[in-house]
């Protein structure tokens, strides 16, 4: 599926859009909140919808209006369906959550701004965890990360769509600069490696865990073993 108009995705009916503002680790502030409302009952949009991705999902904008809701919004408005970053999922982690071992808020934010503007083979989802609960969905995502009371667990090639994958856990026990560290190793791999529209969780079928631990892996002294 491509886009006829950057950022906006056709809907159903063949002749209205939606449009996802971004939201950062699901982290909404109030000023963002009011344009939101304003904007959708300015331009009569009927529908605002809650994604698995915790973003909000403006639908059914005239095409006319596209711009206008764009500008009125004042946010940064996530890519619909081009190969890049979609978004960082994230958990509550030690901010509220009494199981939360390691921040995964401030983590998921950083992630977030990092790789944003990265192109890349296909849509790229990231889901960061605070514990080994995973309620950041860390192992159904193509790049996860859970933390444990020694540090941080890196997964690679999920997926939760039609052809689901576990992904492979990669590290474990690290600390954050040595997570942010595997996570910029992996997505150089990948983007040498990988072919167009090739999801990480089909990239890791092809290539195998094997390729994968004697090409990169092996060359990073941190990663521990089991």
């Amino acid at each position: 599926m491509t886009e006829k108009i950057k950022g906006a995705i056709i809907q159903r009916d063949r002749e209205t859009y939606a449009i996802v503002p971004r939201s950062p680790a699901g982290i909404v502030k109030p000023e963002n909140l009011e344009n939101i409302i304003k904007t959708v009952r300015k331009y009569n949009i009927p529908i605002i919808k809650m994604t698995s991705g915790q973003r909000m999902v403006l639908v059914g904008i005239k095409e006319e209006d596209i711009d206008k809701v764009k500008m009125d919004l004042g946010m940064p408005i996530g890519e619909a369906t081009a190969p890049c970053l979609h978004y960082v999922q994230t958990c509550p982690g030690t901010a509220v959550c009494k199981f939360g071992n390691q921040d995964s808020l401030s983590l998921g934010l950083e992630i977030e701004e990092l790789y944003r503007a990265m192109d890349l083979h296909a849509k790229l989802k990231i889901g960061v965890s605070g514990c080994p609960r995973c309620c950041g969905e860390s192992y159904m995502r193509d790049i996860g990360v859970f933390g444990s009371g020694k540090g941080w667990t890196v997964i690679f090639g999920g997926n939760s769509g039609g052809r689901p994958r576990i992904g492979d856990k990669i590290a474990k026990d690290l600390t954050k600069d040595e997570t942010l560290d595997l996570i910029r190793r992996l997505l150089e791999y990948y983007w040498i490696n990988g072919k167009s529209g090739e999801r990480t969780a089909r990239f890791m079928e092809r290539i195998g865990f094997e390729r994968l631990n004697s090409e990169l892996l092996a060359a990073i002294p941190y990663i521990p073993t089991e």
